[in-house]
């Protein structure tokens, strides 16, 4: 019997910085997130979708599943003890909107809502506390990710960026740069 392969080039790019930073990334090339927020020329591209002062939202270039966005301080910040209550503050009311940005962009039925403390509880960068917002169906956790250890992303980030920017807009947040 063939395989059929699901094609996923875009993990690449998570792979090798997980390698690169296995390798000892350097102290000069910073941290991704960081890089970010010094760099709002770039927002598209780097999947900003809002800046306020002590927080970026931003996509997850290397999704759970479609709209899965991650709640960014602007500082480098380990965990939740280095956070002030503003920030704290900001972080949660940040989720609340982009919830409903997702909500009416793509409709899911449900939401995760998570943060990842240290490589051992899951971080992909540990060292800089984020939140995830992750939109959730019934049935997404089928066949594909249980037998074939992969996921099926149906919208483009691209794509969605541009959806969730102009309901931003159509709904006033006070989130929108």
């Amino acid at each position: 019997m063939d395989n059929d392969n699901i094609w996923a080039p875009w993990r690449i790019g998570y792979l090798k910085s997980l390698e690169a930073e296995e390798c000892g990334r350097k102290e000069s090339e910073g941290c991704f997130r960081c890089n970010y927020r010094d760099d709002s020329e770039n927002d598209k591209k780097n999947l900003v979708l809002w800046r306020t002062q002590r927080c970026l939202v931003v996509f997850n270039r290397f999704p759970y599943t479609g709209g899965h966005m991650l709640i960014v301080p602007t500082g480098h910040i380990a965990d939740l003890e280095g956070l002030d209550n503003d920030t704290m503050l900001e972080m949660m009311l940040l989720t609340r909107d982009a919830q409903q940005v997702i909500t009416e962009a793509i409709h899911p039925q449900g939401f995760n809502i998570g943060i990842n403390i240290s490589r051992c509880a899951g971080a992909g960068l540990p060292g800089h506390v984020h939140l995830h917002l992750v939109p959730r169906w019934e049935g997404d956790t089928n066949f594909m990710a249980t037998v074939g250890h992969v996921r099926v992303i149906s919208q483009g980030l691209d794509e969605l960026y541009d959806q969730l920017t102009e309901i931003s807009q159509r709904l006033q947040l006070p989130t929108v740069k």
